[in-house]
């Protein structure tokens, strides 16, 4: 296991490192000049080569990417090109909006996932277990930000019951945070819910074949008794492998999702600073978004041997 986790954390930093390079790279190629875009088409050139010598642009491209990233390793993320404001403050505040956003989606999709999934594999074979795969299909099929304004139209338009966006924080007023939190919320969960569902059933069907599934009941025991003591470990290994691509979607989806209910979260921060040009906010943003990913998938690997006693082993 030590030896795992110790190549696990080699890939990871090599990820981090190339991502890193990449995400530098493809920023520093996009055409038009920060500096430009900052003081306006009109600044005299002399202002702009100034501007430039300020944001360190003027230097080569390894020694600006050393610099980022020795920004980066001690938390600085810079200064914003077209605002003149710190970026790390910035990107941290949004960040802790987009992870409560994202927990609570993820957390609508286990809790509808795990037993819906569930029961269509158990029931695959009669109408309640064929009428769940084709609701999930649906689901698989709708968009979130096509979710989030379906669930707009009907719970905040037509019904009133839920403000349609905006976004208070929890210290400040519970209450209309998890009003706030709802929607948004739902639109990602039920979404990724849908996903998760077919895997959980495809993992399910997979354990319900099992010799020892059919010793078990063969000994007297009903099937969800049987399935429940006996399978879903089992059956959790391979969908926490597709729990971890799941979080990795919601990062993505929550940028498109906070643009339609308007909270301030790391999605619309990039989506302003593409908008702006702001290249060194996206490079930031951007790369806050990889990392995020890749530790979700080093964290689901963690889990993946913690929950199957042969990789721990050795065994095969």
């Amino acid at each position: 296991m030590i030896l795992r986790l110790i190549e696990r954390t080699a890939v990871l930093l090599v990820s981090l490192a190339v991502s890193s390079v990449l995400v530098f790279g493809f920023m520093a190629v996009l055409p038009g000049d920060p500096a430009r875009v900052a003081l306006g088409v009109n600044a005299s050139d002399e202002a702009v080569a100034e501007l430039r010598r300020q944001f360190g642009l003027d230097r080569p491209l390894p020694v600006q990417y050393v610099d980022w990233l020795g920004g980066l390793l001690r938390g600085d993320l810079g200064t914003s090109y077209v605002s003149k404001v710190a970026i790390g403050p910035q990107v941290f505040d949004r960040l802790q909006v987009t992870l409560i956003l994202v927990v609570a989606g993820m957390i609508i999709a286990l809790l509808l996932a795990a037993p819906a999934g569930t029961v269509m594999a158990a029931r695959h074979r009669r109408l309640s277990g064929f009428a769940l795969s084709a609701l999930s299909q649906v689901g698989v099929a709708v968009p979130a930000f096509l979710a989030g304004i379906l669930l707009i139209m009907v719970f905040a338009v037509k019904l009133g019951w839920l403000p349609a966006n905006g976004w208070t924080p929890p210290a400040e007023d519970p209450g209309m945070f998890l009003r706030q939190l709802v929607l948004p919320a739902l639109s990602l969960g039920l979404v990724q819910g849908a996903v998760l569902t077919r895997y959980v059933r495809s993992a399910v069907l997979d354990v319900l074949r099992e010799d020892y599934l059919r010793t078990a009941r063969a000994k007297g025991l009903r099937p969800f008794p049987a399935l429940w003591r006996h399978g879903l470990r089992n059956a959790a290994v391979p969908v926490v492998t597709v729990l971890g691509l799941q979080l990795a979607t919601l990062l993505i989806g929550a940028v498109v999702v906070e643009r339609v209910f308007v909270i301030p979260g790391l999605g619309s921060l990039l989506l302003d600073g593409v908008s702006n040009r702001d290249l060194l906010l996206v490079q930031d943003v951007v790369m806050v978004l990889v990392v995020a990913v890749l530790l979700v998938n080093f964290l689901v690997d963690l889990l993946y041997v913690a929950l199957d006693p042969r990789l721990r082993t050795g065994a095969r």
